[in-house]
């Protein structure tokens, strides 16, 4: 394999990048970015990368949740603040079925762009330019919104930069103390049901009760007050991940400081395109998100590319089949995984495999659908003798109307009540948080079987 540099990426066949019409201005713009502060920090990532090894022993949980893609009209601190507290209420219910830490991962800070299934869209006879996510066009659909523009670089920056600022305080300032997000969940269990919910949070009251009865409160343990939240997005422009990937003083290693965690799309996955050259060289967790179209031993070739060294929290296999496909074609992706001993750690996207158009015209994906992937996903693997590690979903904090479904039967009539998206639907607070409940069993099935496996190969 040739030697890796910053832009030998650009020696490569490269997919879903936009056509800029000032490639000078382009330039310009990536060279100032060049030259601003990086987002995160390959400290900050190493440790995410060994939370993630622990993840691949089975000793963990990876949740990754947020925005399809982030956009400059909703960025509102309460937005990011929302997101944020519905992803520590799921991480609460997980880490109480489970019994294993859960790695908290945002698609947020970072989560622009976006590839689109063709280049061009048309609307009333005219054909445009397809949006590409805010940091390229705009979605008004008129000639001068969606020519891509290389200044929306820097605001892009910026939000992401604002974004990150806030979520340190969150996570570190207090808002994140165990006991308050128990009683979030409490509020929740209230208002929607009982039931098996009930008894996943008694079991958490208990347990909180027992821990303050011997002295352990957020008063005492500051890891009761605080928690580690690492960012992450989809590394599909290349310009601009060139630009934040700087060389750390404490290694001589290229990480891309744009987040802590990037990951391939199924549309960018070429083992000989430009993504993947792009990624090996990072030294970065990556994730890499597996389609139907992906054959076991493509699969492989990729794992090799990207982890030579089959480094433990190093790559995260992201399926993404529908919920009718997962028996189809996760298990042969699993036993050939197996066979080669390859270190991974195995996360459920049941959201882009079931997307479908309701007869209102909005593009949705029923909650009942989305709960059935991630059912089979862990059936299968339970099956096939390994170890599901994660699960990585769209999702906002914000009381939306995008997915059908859940507790709240929402109706494709429904859907145009609370329908913000920029992209793709994503699940709302409610509806988040009940997968996380409805998933519990599963989580706790998945967490003793992976302990058979630990015991039986020590």
């Amino acid at each position: 394999m040739k030697k890796w540099t910053i832009n030998s990426w650009k020696k490569f066949p490269v997919k879903h990048q936009p056509n800029y019409v000032d490639n000078k201005e382009l330039e310009l713009v990536l060279s100032k970015i060049q030259k601003y502060p990086p987002l995160v920090f390959a400290g900050e990532s190493r440790s995410l990368k060994k939370a993630l090894a622990q993840v691949v022993e089975g000793k963990g949980f990876l949740l990754q949740g947020g925005d399809c893609a982030e956009s400059f009209a909703e960025f509102h601190p309460d937005n990011i603040k929302d997101t944020f507290k519905v992803i520590l209420q799921m991480s609460l219910v997980l880490t109480a079925s489970a019994s294993v830490p859960v790695v908290k991962v945002g698609r947020i800070a970072g989560q622009f762009s976006k590839p689109r299934s063709a280049p061009t869209e048309k609307k009333d006879g005219k054909e445009l330019p397809s949006y590409l996510g805010d940091n390229i066009n705009g979605m008004d659909f008129n000639d001068k919104a969606r020519e891509p523009d290389a200044k929306r670089l820097f605001r892009a920056y910026s939000q992401s930069a604002s974004t990150l600022n806030l979520l340190r305080a969150f996570s570190q300032g207090g808002f994140a103390d165990l006991r308050q997000v128990h009683l979030w969940n409490l509020g929740f269990i209230k208002d929607k049901t009982k039931g098996k919910y009930k008894e996943i949070e008694d079991k958490i009251s208990d347990a909180l009760s027992f821990m303050e009865a011997c002295g352990i409160n957020s008063d005492t343990n500051r890891r009761l007050r605080t928690v580690n939240f690492y960012t992450s997005h989809e590394a599909l422009l290349l310009p601009f991940e060139e630009a934040m990937t700087r060389i750390d003083s404490t290694t001589g290693e290229y990480h891309d400081t744009s987040a802590h965690f990037v990951w391939i799309g199924d549309r960018t996955r070429q083992p000989n395109g430009a993504h993947v050259e792009f990624c090996r060289g990072i030294k970065n967790p990556l994730g890499l998100k597996c389609g139907p179209t992906l054959k076991p031993k493509e699969l492989i070739e990729l794992c090799r590319i990207l982890n030579p060294e089959n480094e433990p929290g190093r790559l995260t296999l992201i399926s993404r089949f529908g919920a009718d496909k997962v028996e189809k074609f996760l298990p042969d992706l699993i036993k050939a995984v197996k066979k080669e001993g390859l270190k991974v750690v195995w996360s459920c996207d049941p959201m882009h495999g079931n997307t479908i158009k309701a007869a209102t015209g909005f593009k949705t994906r029923p909650f009942e659908n989305v709960l059935k992937e991630v059912k089979s996903f862990f059936a299968v693997h339970q099956a096939e003798g390994s170890y599901a590690g994660g699960l990585h979903i769209e999702m906002t904090g914000q009381d939306v109307t995008e997915c059908t479904g859940g507790t709240q039967k929402i109706s494709e009539k429904d859907l145009s009540n609370r329908y913000r998206t920029h992209c793709d639907p994503r699940l709302n607070a409610d509806q988040a948080l009940e997968l996380a409940f409805l998933i519990s069993e599963e989580i706790k099935k998945n967490s003793k079987y992976s302990k058979k496996i630990i015991q039986a190969a020590s």
